[in-house]
């Protein structure tokens, strides 16, 4: 029996930084040591949305990307900035990728309201999930399926005092996909893995078998901070053991903050606003 590996990255946040570098090419190194079948990154690449910190990615991972190894979508902060991740998916919000065992069905949860940076939750619509029902009907026997994107589909805990705010405030900032539950229940049954990142501490969910099929949900965390990243075993279209954690020697990397205080401050006034109207 053929076993097969796929990485799940995400939230890298390549800011330019010496430390950010260090640690995404220590990442790559393992990848590539690991000799790695194929690797998905969900989102959030870059830290401000530029062609500068795009191109980065593309030098880093270029060992990758050159080998036809690698899978990306758009995050968030991929859309703030110049929008450098605007253009990855082609205008599509679901996109096929079919690889040696492997069938990846790739769904942009970006928006234009994050163009703003804070303005960070994901948007899907029932057309989306219309889009994702076409494509796992497309799915072949024998390949391992996996639908990708960046925002949480199920709710998870706040991670910092201003989610937290926001949720107190009835703001959808922290909150999970609208439609995300429902996506759950239309892939269920016809999907082995739902990948996504957007929170940086790692969480997984088991959703048990539906029709003979298992379902599995896993937010990767910020791979950069961690400094590690999920490896999966697979073989005839269903998933070997449990996956491990696999990692740089390199410390983590320090979580970055945001410097856009003006647009920041915009944003919060015009939330308070409209809570208050």
């Amino acid at each position: 029996m053929l076993i097969r590996t796929l990485a799940h990255l995400s939230d890298l946040h390549l800011d330019l930084s010496r430390e950010s570098d260090a640690t995404a090419s220590a990442l790559v190194e393992t990848l590539l040591a690991e000799r790695v079948d194929h690797v998905v990154v969900t989102g959030d690449l870059t830290h401000q949305g530029s062609r500068s910190e795009y191109r980065r990615f593309r030098e880093l991972f270029a060992p990758l990307l050159d080998a036809g190894r690698l899978t990306f979508i758009p995050g968030n902060h991929d859309r703030t900035g110049e929008d450098a991740g605007g253009q990855w998916m082609n205008g599509q919000k679901v996109r096929v990728e079919q690889h040696e065992g492997l069938f990846l069905v790739c769904v942009d949860s970006t928006g234009p309201h994050n163009r703003n940076y804070f303005a960070c939750h994901g948007e899907l619509t029932r057309a989306v999930l219309d889009e994702v029902d076409a494509a796992l009907s497309a799915a072949p026997t024998g390949a391992l399926t996996a639908v990708l994107l960046h925002h949480h589909v199920l709710p998870l805990p706040e991670e910092s005092l201003p989610e937290r705010f926001a949720t107190r405030m009835g703001w959808p900032h922290a909150s999970e996909l609208a439609l995300g539950a429902e996506l759950v229940r239309r892939v269920q049954g016809r999907c082995d893995l739902i990948l996504h990142g957007h929170r940086h501490v790692p969480r997984e969910f088991d959703l048990g078998p539906t029709r003979g099929r298992g379902l599995r949900i896993y937010n990767s965390g910020s791979s950069i901070e961690l400094g590690r990243f999920r490896l999966f075993q697979h073989a005839a279209g269903r998933l070997v053991g449990e996956p491990v954690w696999q990692g740089t020697a390199l410390p983590p990397v320090r979580k970055r903050s945001a410097p856009n205080v003006m647009p920041a401050l915009q944003y919060l006034a015009s939330q308070l606003t409209v809570s208050l109207l």
